[in-house]
């Protein structure tokens, strides 16, 4: 049986390839692992590609110790901005981070296991009226680099409401991308078109969100956001999450084969282009 996670972060000085372990041995099969924030990093080397080829590296190694499938997301993490801003100014800033879309889309395009460009889009706390105009140009540009790889976008923003989800997809029909190739990170059971107007749903796999969230429908994915930080050991959910959460609810009657067959296998599949076999 298929399990998948949409959406986690491992890092070499946290659990990594334990936390990869746990994973499997609680049933999971398949996850995309998230390019974690490395904003020194970047400006160190003056370009996104290192970290993005360290996440890759990281993945190759979790699939070749741990034996199961290791999807990637790469892109500009939105309050690198904030950090690049104070740094380099506000140009060359903005100019750093539309350059991390353009190197995310050429891998994207040149390696199949990265599956998208993510987590792009928009600090989840209030800022300012110029880092918000600033956010929401970099966010447009990325979505059209996105189209132009014919690859889906992974957003972290604000909290989803279905007010957001609506802006979201009418700035991906702005730049030519398609409601389904937006996937929401972190998301609330949020499964109806009226609530998430056909983008995608990724929810944090809370057994209150899950079981709300099959009573609408399947038309979603579920993710743990597990960030692997040493000093916040679990969060935001452990790696064991998805895979437990899922057998239990099919243990118990609460979702049956055929709806984790969609959520698992069909909906990734379609969303991202790629084979799960």
């Amino acid at each position: 049986m298929i399990i998948f996670d949409n959406h986690l972060h491992l890092r070499r000085d946290g659990r990594f390839i334990d936390a990869a372990k746990e994973f499997k041995k609680a049933g999971g099969t398949h996850f995309v692992l998230c390019q974690y924030p490395m904003p020194d990093k970047v400006l160190e080397n003056k370009s996104y590609l290192p970290s993005y080829r360290e996440t890759i590296s990281m993945a190759e190694e979790v699939e070749k110790k741990v034996g199961i499938k290791v999807f990637v997301t790469v892109g500009p993490y939105p309050v690198d901005y904030i950090l690049f801003n104070k740094r380099i100014g506000r140009l060359k800033a903005v100019e750093m981070m539309e350059k991390g879309m353009e190197d995310a889309a050429t891998l994207c395009l040149e390696n199949e296991r990265c599956i998208a460009i993510g987590e792009i889009g928009r600090p989840h706390f209030p800022v300012d009226d110029e880092v918000l105009t600033d956010s929401n140009e970099i966010l447009q540009y990325g979505m059209e680099c996105a189209r132009d790889a014919d690859v889906p976008v992974v957003l972290h923003t604000e909290s989803t409401t279905p007010k957001l989800c609506k802006e979201l997809v009418e700035m991906g029909k702005r730049a030519g991308l398609k409601p389904e190739k937006i996937v929401k990170h972190f998301s609330p059971p949020l499964v109806l078109f009226e609530e998430n107007y056909g983008l995608t749903p990724s929810i944090l796999a809370s057994r209150k969100n899950i079981t709300f969230a099959i009573e609408k429908g399947t038309r979603f994915l579920m993710e743990t956001d597990y960030i692997d930080d040493p000093n916040r050991p679990g969060a935001v959910l452990g790696p064991k999450t998805v895979p437990k959460l899922t057998l239990k609810l099919i243990e118990q009657g609460l979702m049956t084969e055929d709806q984790a067959y969609k959520i698992h296998k069909e909906n990734p599949e379609r969303i991202y282009n790629i084979s799960m076999e």
